[in-house]
């Protein structure tokens, strides 16, 4: 048979296709797996040593294609921060940085897929983290995926919350009156104490539902609450060593994030890598 050579707009119109039926066939499905049939193990601080040196040597054999994956995040945090700029907007520029731990794991498929297929030594290729949407379970990593949006856009609306009811809720005159204002007013060290513990209980939701439900997608045929409820598992059974990873993942990323969010092409993908030898780990 004859092939010929598809126009990109018809590639993205199959491609929107067949993610869609994707996500039909697991919200139809949702439910259907026994979350007994995974089997999760006990961790340990070594695991994690273990886990990131093993990322480390995932990123160094994928330089160029990792390179190539995640360059457009510290592109979008920089946009974001731009428009953060902007009087109204100055108050979320803190919240929608820190939202970046949120969105991590969602950001990090196409990671995990390249540490997957150099795990059956295959070589690794930036189309071969792409290809994640040609997963059979790729409907299901969408829809969990959509739930940690979710959870962005609330802890988003929560920290506008927080501005009005304490700073706000006019907007600030400048960058240097706003900083002013949040380190020598005491309305100003509410926010900051009250924003730092309401962040932390959308990070240990996050992380509690995230922590090993998208490499479980990718590697098993198995529905959003089976991932999901296999990842609290792990973190119920391992808190400390969880917890931990948490901080881990938390420094790296507000690291990476300074200056203007550079670091982030190289702490995104060691954490994506490694994220996915801790699940190797964490799941038998």
């Amino acid at each position: 048979m004859v092939k010929t050579i598809g126009n990109p707009l018809s590639w993205v119109v199959q491609t929107v296709g067949g993610a869609a039926e994707h996500v039909t066939h697991s919200v139809e499905t949702i439910g259907s797996d026994d979350p007994r049939t995974i089997e999760v193990q006990d961790l340990d601080t070594e695991d994690l040593r273990d886990a990131l040196r093993k990322g480390v040597a995932d990123f160094s054999a994928a330089r160029a294609d990792v390179m190539f994956v995640v360059l457009l995040y510290p592109v979008i945090g920089v946009v974001l921060a731009a428009f953060g700029l902007n009087a109204d907007m100055l108050p979320l520029i803190f919240p929608l940085a820190a939202g970046f731990a949120l969105l991590g794991p969602l950001a990090a498929v196409g990671l995990y897929e390249i540490s997957r297929r150099r795990e059956r030594g295959e070589a690794p290729s930036w189309g071969a983290a792409l290809s994640v949407v040609r997963s059979p379970n790729f409907g299901a990593i969408v829809v969990l995926g959509l739930y940690l949006l979710v959870l962005f856009f609330c802890w988003m609306l929560a920290a506008g919350g927080i501005y009005r009811l304490t700073l706000g809720p006019e907007s600030p005159a400048s960058v240097a009156a706003f900083v002013s204002d949040v380190f020598t007013t005491p309305a100003g060290w509410t926010m900051i104490v009250v924003g730092v513990l309401v962040g932390f209980l959308f990070a240990l939701a996050a992380l509690a539902i995230s922590v090993v439900s998208f490499p479980l997608l990718l590697d098993r045929k198995v529905g959003v609450p089976v991932a999901i409820a296999t990842s609290v598992e792990v973190f119920r059974r391992n808190p400390r060593v969880v917890l931990t990873w948490g901080a881990i993942v938390a420094a790296a990323l507000i690291l990476g994030s300074i200056p203007a969010f550079i670091g982030l092409i190289l702490a995104l993908p060691i954490l994506g890598h490694s994220t996915w030898h801790l699940y190797r780990k964490a799941v038998a």
